[in-house]
C-alpha cells in the first residue's frame, strides 16, 4: 500500500503523504505513487493546479525512508529524469503548491523548494539534514538554496544540518505565507482557488516565462517575454480579459 491520499476538489488536485508513523518520509512505493500522481494531474485538463501536504501535524516529509535504505540501499525513492517524489527535477507546467504542515527535513526540504508557492504552520522547522547522515541534498536542494538563499545562511544550512523556522524562511522569501497550523490548507486552497479563477493558461505562460528568466540576462529574458508577449496579446483569454473589464464583468476563461 502507498501512503499517498489523492483528492480532487475542483480543479485542485490535492495530494497527502500519509506515513505519520513514519514522520511521513517517502518509502520508495510512495515517492513513486507521488511521481504518478503529478503526472496525471499534469495530463488531466480538469486539473488546474496541486497543492502537497503531509497527514498530522508534526511532520510534512522528512525525506528518505532511512529505516528502508537499511534495507534496500539508499536512493529508491530517486525517480530518473523527475527526482525525488517525481518533484525534484520535474518540468511541470502546472502551479505546485506546498501546505507545510510540519518539520520539512531533508528531502521533504528539496521538494518544498521545488514548489511554486509555499504556506507554512508557524510551528514548522525546514533544513537540510542530510550532513548528519554522511550525505548532501544533491536532489535540489543544495542548487535551489544557492539561488534563493544569502550565501552565508545557505551554507550554514548545507554543513551544519541546523533547522529554521519557518518565520525565518519566510523572512529569506523562501516561504510565501506564514501561518497558525489550523489554517493551513484552507489558506492554501482558497488562494489556489482564487488563482484558478484568473486564465490558467496566462498562469502557466507567467510561470513558465519566470523559471526561464531566471537562468538568463536580462535582454535575453525580455527578447523572449517579447516573443510570448505577441501571441499572448491576441489570445482568446486576453480578449475576454479586457472586454470584462470595459463591460463591467467578471471575466469567462476558457481555461482548458
Amino acid at each position: 500500500m502507498t501512503g499517498l491520499i489523492v483528492e480532487h476538489r475542483g480543479p485542485v488536485c490535492l495530494l497527502t503523504i500519509d506515513r505519520v508513523d513514519a514522520r511521513n518520509a517517502l518509502d520508495a512505493v510512495t515517492s513513486h505513487a507521488l511521481d504518478a500522481a503529478i503526472t496525471a494531474a499534469e495530463a488531466n485538463q480538469e486539473v488546474g493546479a496541486m497543492i502537497l501536504t503531509g497527514a498530522g501535524d508534526r511532520a510534512f516529509c522528512s525525506g528518505m525512508d532511512l529505516k528502508e535504505a537499511e534495507r534496500i540501499g539508499a536512493g529508491h525513492g530517486l525517480i530518473p529524469g523527475r527526482g525525488f517524489g517525481g518533484i525534484t527535477e520535474r518540468r511541470r507546467t502546472k502551479p505546485l503548491i506546498a501546505a507545510i504542515n510540519g518539520t520539512a527535513v531533508a528531502g521533504g526540504f528539496e521538494i518544498m523548494l521545488a514548489c511554486d508557492m509555499v504556506f507554512a504552520a508557524d510551528h514548522a522547522l525546514m533544513g537540510l539534514s542530510e550532513v548528519k547522515r554522511g550525505l548532501f541534498a544533491f536532489a535540489g536542494g543544495i542548487q535551489r538554496l544557492a539561488a534563493q538563499v544569502p550565501r552565508a545562511t545557505a551554507l550554514a544550512m548545507i554543513m551544519t544540518g541546523e533547522l529554521l523556522p519557518a518565520r525565518r524562511l519566510y523572512e529569506l522569501g523562501v516561504v510565501t505565507e506564514v501561518l497558525p497550523g489550523d489554517q493551513l490548507l484552507e489558506r492554501a486552497m482558497a488562494v489556489t482557488q482564487a488563482m484558478l479563477g484568473h486564465s490558467w493558461q496566462a498562469i502557466r505562460n507567467g510561470r513558465e516565462l519566470y523559471e526561464i528568466s531566471s537562468g538568463m540576462e536580462i535582454g535575453q529574458a525580455l527578447a523572449v517575454g517579447n516573443a510570448w508577449g505577441k501571441a499572448t496579446l491576441d489570445s482568446a483569454d486576453s480578449r475576454e480579459g479586457v472586454a470584462a473589464f470595459a463591460q463591467k464583468r467578471d471575466a469567462r476563461f476558457g481555461q482548458r
